[in-house]
């Protein structure tokens, strides 16, 4: 017995890995640390370009605990504290626990920059409108 998927119909080719990311993204559905991502409107300059950005609630880390990178399609978030010696807690209710959080981005999306500012990691994507191509394919006759 096979397991039917949405791309596997005959009509939707090359959509192999699409299928492994959204598997991929299903598994690994952690609730920290705690995000908003908001549409910017566009500028007054007129760019066209669409606008996201993905903010963090990260408090307690620095900007040393945390690395934002792209790798291929995903743009991958890690936060790493390290332990403070000498401390004694009575109660110790803020962890201080490592994350990954990772966001995968259509073709043609771009990380401008990342901001810290009062605890929030703040991400700013664009992506440019693509340019419409329209290709010709030469039909070949053999006699």
């Amino acid at each position: 017995m096979s397991r039917m998927t949405p791309f596997s119909s005959p009509l939707l080719l090359g959509f192999d890995t699409m299928e492994k990311t959204l598997e991929r993204i299903a598994k690994g559905s952690e609730g920290y640390p705690p995000y908003n991502i908001e549409r910017i409107r566009a500028a007054a300059d007129g760019s066209n370009a669409e606008r996201l950005r993905i903010t963090l609630a990260v408090a307690g880390f620095r900007d040393e605990d945390l690395e934002v990178t792209t790798e291929e399609n995903q743009l991958v978030i890690r936060g790493r504290q390290s332990e403070a010696d000498g401390r004694e807690y009575l109660h110790r209710g803020i962890a201080a626990r490592q994350f990954q959080r990772m966001f995968v981005l259509a073709d043609g999306m771009e990380v401008t920059s990342a901001e810290l500012k009062n605890g929030l990691l703040s991400v700013d994507l664009i992506r440019p409108e693509p340019a419409r191509m329209v290709k010709k394919i030469n039909i070949s006759v053999r006699d």
